[in-house]
């Protein structure tokens, strides 16, 4: 199997669906240097030769204290391949690791997040391209309905609260699999981040049943979001949904929440 071929129809099929990228667009991709973020920069870059959309791409590492090694190879690997690369360094976030060492991963993500959008306008961009597969789109699936009472996962596309930014995620149809055989196979220089050695959390929790199950049905996250474009709302509880005196209208009022969210380290 030709990994880099198999990886790039899957993006391009994401891509051309939901209408991520359009012609004039300049799409910032956040650079983590994590496997699947090496990824996805290598799918839009050989897309920006290739499609038939005039798009152009720039890069943007965020740094938050939790890189395990320096991250100068990043600056080295993409000048390189000509890519116009920003680094951050997000003196907000270090403060929160130093005050609270413990903080969950959404206060992180929202200090994170700030400091995206600040990237973003410094590069000019209008689209920021994420890295997450396949995989984060079935744990997030899969989380929301176990700890939150909610039928939802990741959108592929949004925007930003003020409508200033594009949000995309190209590789929802890649699994991991992929993005780590590929990285593998090449000069990637992935450097990981202390998060991804956390554990007791829900997301290592959903990931070791995903691998347990995946021995017995390896399409199993494949399957997962073909589910998520095929809803069957007469088939669900919420009333918003169903016409439960058949007289053309849904029931006037929402279903009723029979627990409080709960709140889980991701």
């Amino acid at each position: 199997m030709d990994i880099q071929k198999t990886i790039l129809r899957k993006a391009g099929e994401a891509i051309g669906r939901f209408k991520m990228i359009r012609d004039g667009d300049r799409v910032a991709v956040g650079f983590s240097g994590g496997k699947d973020s090496f990824t996805l920069l290598e799918m839009l870059l050989l897309l920006r030769d290739r499609a038939p959309v005039d798009f152009t791409v720039c890069a943007f590492t965020i740094e938050q204290g939790k890189f395990l090694k320096p991250v100068a190879p990043f600056g080295e690997y993409l000048r390189e391949r000509g890519v116009d690369w920003t680094y951050k360094v997000d003196g907000a976030s270090l403060q929160l690791l130093s005050e609270q060492p413990g903080h969950g991963c959404d206060l992180c993500s929202r200090f994170r997040r700030r400091a995206v959008y600040e990237v973003a306008r410094e590069l000019g961009a209008n689209v920021i391209a994420f890295g997450h597969t396949a995989d984060d789109f079935c744990e997030a699936f899969l989380r929301n309905a176990l700890f939150t009472g909610k039928l939802s996962a990741l959108p592929p596309v949004t925007h930003s609260r003020k409508g200033e930014f594009r949000l995309i995620r190209p590789l929802m149809y890649v699994t991991e699999d992929l993005t780590r055989a590929y990285a593998g196979a090449t000069a990637a220089p992935v450097i990981p981040c202390g998060c991804s050695l956390k554990t007791g959390t829900v997301r290592k929790s959903l990931r070791g049943i995903f691998e347990e199950l995946e021995r017995d049905y390896p399409h199993l996250k494949q399957t997962l979001l073909t589910a998520m474009g095929n809803l069957e709302t007469s088939r669900l509880l919420d009333l918003r949904y169903l016409d439960l005196d058949q007289t053309g209208e849904p029931a006037a009022e929402a279903f009723p929440i029979l627990h409080d969210e709960a709140t889980v380290d991701v």
